[in-house]
């Protein structure tokens, strides 16, 4: 689990980043959000290893069959992380986020867009970094590293 504080990334371990959108209309609502170099900056932010991240923008369809098919929820769900490797040193990850849910939580909930988006990408950095919040304990822990770190990109604290 990586520490309460972000050591600094080792130039030897060199973090890429993608951004991935399924589609014109994805692309375009994203983009009035955030910029890829804004949402590039929260990962840096969050991430510790070198290693390679995919953010992945979906529609509810997709968001929907993933959901159903890695965790027999039939419904789109706002995150899911996909981790492939995760050492001390490198992490490798796909983190697929539901836009149209995204919307609306922050809608429903009466949070800035914007804020709600850079919490969700960093809660699933941590995810991809092995943290969880299956229980109590872990989920003050991940919930305490979440605000320390929107706190830092100047975000209120989502809870």
């Amino acid at each position: 689990m990586p520490s309460l504080t972000k050591p600094k990334l080792l130039p030897s371990l060199k973090l890429v980043i993608e951004i991935q959108t399924t589609s014109t209309a994805i692309k375009q609502s994203l983009a009035s959000i955030a910029s890829s170099v804004l949402m590039k900056k929260w990962v840096k932010e969050t991430i510790t290893q070198g290693g390679t991240i995919t953010l992945r923008f979906v529609n509810a369809a997709e968001a929907k069959t993933l959901n159903f098919a890695f965790r027999k929820k039939d419904k789109p769900t706002n995150v899911l992380t996909f981790i492939y490797e995760l050492t001390k040193k490198t992490v490798a990850a796909d983190i697929v986020f539901c836009l149209p849910v995204i919307k609306k939580e922050a809608r429903e909930q009466g949070k800035e867009l914007q804020a709600h988006l850079a919490h969700l990408i960093i809660h699933g950095c941590l995810h991809a970094q092995g943290l969880d919040h299956r229980n109590e304990s872990d989920a003050q822990k991940m919930e305490k590293q979440e605000v320390k770190i929107l706190k830092s990109l100047g975000f209120n604290n989502p809870y």
